[in-house]
């Protein structure tokens, strides 16, 4: 992915993370392309967004290198959307927001989607930054050295 001029003087990868991705649609589609969406229709329908933002955002993910198209597999004119390897890299961006959301956004007991391990069928445990020695890692045990 190259980066536009502005983004290339940003040397927080935060900052350039969320340039990319960090809007409410952005994400959302990517969620949906897990899920197992492809074509434009499903993705229109699923989020029920206007055509022309969904038009904008597949083509920003195409341009980040986060989906790419190709043709479609049952051989049908259509093209579908599908995530890059870089793209699938977001899974764990994606899960950890759910898993914030469980947790703060969610009065106990209220009914959410749930997302489960195929071969257990169990919830997915929850994701816990870790340090070297596989302890678990506080923010406090952190720091950012920024570039100067």
């Amino acid at each position: 992915m190259s980066l536009r001029p502005a983004d290339a003087a940003v040397p927080c990868p935060v900052a350039r993370a969320v340039d990319v991705v960090g809007d409410r649609w952005s994400l959302l589609i990517v969620r949906d392309a897990f899920d197992g969406s492809r074509r434009f229709g499903d993705f229109q329908r699923g989020l029920g967004m206007a055509r022309n933002i969904l038009s904008d955002r597949l083509r920003r993910l195409v341009e980040a290198g986060i989906l790419a198209t190709q043709d479609a597999s049952d051989g049908s004119a259509y093209r579908e959307y599908v995530l890059t390897p870089q793209g699938e890299r977001l899974f764990p961006v994606v899960v950890a927001l759910r898993q914030w959301a469980e947790q703060a956004l969610f009065a106990p007991g209220e009914p959410h989607s749930v997302l489960l391990d195929k071969r257990s069928g169990r919830p997915v445990a929850p994701m816990q930054p870790q340090a070297e020695d596989g302890s678990p890692l506080r923010p406090a045990a952190t720091e950012v050295r920024k570039v100067r």
